[in-house]
């Protein structure tokens, strides 16, 4: 469908977008006109919601004369990963429980590289919109 693939364009470019950009104290970050911060712990969440979950439908729907799920595989990652690392981040800065050893694996292995991850899924997004139909982009 092709909602999906604009979704996952838009969705990788702004999750990887608010990884790279990493904090979230508010300082010299874009305000919208409605009030909404890209800082702002609960517009994180919501991208990050939206990034994860269309990461897992572009591996359901398929656009015409692709391949299914190997045909969108690097944006449907880069966008679900994206999209749980800001999950996380949210879930980690609201909880009250002391860190698990999955949690601090967790950490370990995503968090400490989203800066990375932000710079694939951006650049998944810029070749997803520039070739539309190279497989496993």
């Amino acid at each position: 469908m092709l909602q999906f693939y604009f979704l996952s364009i838009a969705m990788n470019a702004l999750a990887g977008y608010l990884l790279i950009k990493g904090d979230t104290d508010g300082q010299g970050s874009l305000v919208f006109r409605s009030g909404i911060s890209l800082s702002d712990e609960t517009f994180r969440l919501v991208v990050g919601i939206a990034s994860a979950l269309t990461g897992l439908m572009k591996i359901l729907s398929v656009i015409d004369g692709d391949v299914p799920v190997v045909g969108d595989a690097f944006p449907a990652l880069t966008g679900f990963l994206a999209g749980f690392i800001l999950i996380f981040e949210y879930y980690r800065s609201r909880t009250t429980l002391e860190n698990s050893d999955n949690v601090e694996k967790v950490d370990r292995l995503l968090i400490a590289n989203k800066k990375v991850i932000g710079s694939a899924a951006i650049v998944a997004a810029v070749l997803h919109f520039l070739f539309p139909t190279v497989l496993l982009l």
